[in-house]
């Protein structure tokens, strides 16, 4: 027995696939509440999505590590050193330090610097 990745429909694709029936396109009256909710679904999707507690948090940590690199923009941190050094990271992991920091390089404020197989960051130049 074979599974297969079957795409699930969505209520859209739905929506378009009887807009493309010709009984509905004889009916203006339903061609016209089926773009009314087309309409609906992609105001709900693309609507105001406020960020989580944890996204609010992540925002204040990564505002702490860069207030740090600021300070002192030619030293070159380990993960480690930050959460050791820096108030406010001392409860953080590793990993999630790590992927703060991941976050940063992405938004072109912090590179990285690999030597020795031993990763440093700092204050991008």
């Amino acid at each position: 027995m074979s599974t297969s990745t079957v795409k699930k429909l969505t209520k859209r694709d739905r929506f378009e696939a009887l807009l493309k029936l010709s009984e509905v396109q004889a009916d203006p009256a339903m061609v016209d509440f089926i773009n009314h909710e087309i309409d609906l679904l992609a105001r709900k999707n693309a609507g105001d999505k406020k960020p989580t507690a944890n996204q609010i948090a992540n925002d204040g940590y990564k505002d702490i590590i860069f207030a740090e690199l600021s300070a002192n923009p030619d030293k070159l941190y380990t993960v480690t050193e930050l959460i050791k050094t820096v108030n406010g990271l001392g409860d953080l992991s590793n990993q999630r330090v790590s992927a703060l920091l991941r976050q940063m390089i992405e938004a072109n404020g912090v590179e990285k610097i690999v030597d020795k197989r031993k990763s440093y960051f700092r204050l991008a130049h």
